[in-house]
Formats: structure tokens, C-alpha cells, sequence
């Protein structure tokens, strides 16, 4: 059983719609227990990097990540918010994130030439660094849908799973062990995404 965490934040339903679309048994929910008995875990998010900390400090779910992720070795999968909480800090709040990768979140320079709008919306080519498991059957620099006004920059070129450029370069997705970590939406994709989500499921 996949279980998509709520911890009061994140576009939920959608995340859960497209796994559903490919028959994957999926379920939402922020109770401690459904949590440790998961088998593989979705941290979605759209939100404040500081809310969503605070969130899931208050709720006790931080302690049960931490044991199910580090200890267990329980696959996990970040998206969007959920990937950026992921590393050790963020300067939308300028407070320290979960820390499991070595990577901070840092927002989008401004654009003089107005080339670039900030937040990045849209379509965008994900450009394969380190091949696994998750990008299976998933051609290099195939397109995902993005929405996001913060970026993530890896500090270990093996944790670093896909490079995407919108001004600058940035690490659109990164893995290490059983944590991986996208920017872009996959529910928001369309078939790559779908395929995301299967492979995912896999694991």
C-alpha cells in the first residue's frame, strides 16, 4: 500500500487520481499508524517551505518519516514542495528542511530581460544525470509540467537525478537510497508522468 502524506498541505486528490488512473492502490492519509504500516510513501506539497515544516513537526509525522525513511529504508517519493522539504534548508523561509539530502532550496534569481517569469510555470525538458529505477521506460529530456518559485541545487553530484534549465540550471529531481525527489508535478503530466508513478509503485 502507498500512502500519500497529509500533512495539511499539497493538491492531494490529484496525486492520487493519477496513481488510481494506473489501478495502483493508493490512499491519503495523516494518521501515525497508517503511516508506519505503509510499505511506500508520497510527499506532495504546494505551499510555504515553513508551514509545511512546522506541520509536520507539530503532527508527530517528521518522527515517523524519520524512522520509516532512514531506519526502514522505506521508499519515498517528494514532489514539488514535498522533494524541497527534503533537503537541509530553504531560503523561502530561511529555515532548515528535513536534511535528508545534502542540497539547499534557494529562489529563482530575477530576470532583467523579463525572458524568464519567476514563478516558472509550464512545460519543461528533464535532462537525465543519473540514471534508476524511477525513469525506467522514461526517454531522456521527455517534458514535465512545472510550478515553482524555488529550486534545488544538490551539493553531491550523486544524489543529482535530473538537470532542467529555466534561466539557470537546476536539479529538477535527485536520489539517494530509497529518497527520491522531483520539482515538476508527474500527476500533472500526462503519460510520463503516469509512467513516473508506475515505476514508482514498482520499486
Amino acid at each position: 500500500m502507498i500512502t500519500i502524506v497529509d500533512y495539511g498541505l499539497g493538491n492531494l486528490r490529484s496525486v492520487q487520481k493519477s496513481f488510481e488512473r494506473s489501478n495502483i492502490n493508493v490512499r491519503i492519509s495523516s494518521d501515525l499508524k497508517v503511516i508506519k504500516n505503509s510499505q511506500k510513501l508520497v510527499l506532495p506539497g504546494v505551499g510555504h517551505f515553513g508551514k509545511g515544516m512546522n506541520n509536520l513537526k507539530t503532527t508527530g509525522i517528521l518522527d515517523v518519516l524519520n524512522e520509516k525513511v532512514l531506519v526502514q529504508k522505506t521508499p519515498i517519493l517528494g514532489i514539488c514542495l514535498g522533494m524541497q522539504l527534503m533537503t537541509k534548508f530553504s531560503e523561502e523561509s530561511n529555515s532548515d528542511g528535513i536534511g535528508w539530502i545534502d542540497a539547499k532550496t534557494i529562489r529563482f534569481e530575477k530576470d532583467e530581460t523579463k525572458k524568464f517569469k519567476v514563478p516558472h510555470i509550464g512545460w519543461n525538458s528533464v535532462n537525465i544525470i543519473n540514471n534508476n529505477n524511477l525513469l525506467n521506460k522514461i526517454e531522456n529530456n521527455s517534458q514535465y509540467y512545472f510550478v515553482h518559485t524555488y529550486c534545488v541545487y544538490c551539493n553531491n553530484n550523486d544524489d543529482i537525478m535530473t538537470e532542467s534549465e529555466y534561466g539557470v540550471k537546476f536539479h529538477s529531481s535527485f536520489r539517494r537510497e530509497n529518497i527520491f525527489g522531483v520539482q515538476f508535478h508527474p500527476e500533472k503530466s500526462f503519460s510520463v508522468g503516469i509512467q513516473m508513478f508506475k515505476n514508482f509503485s514498482n520499486l
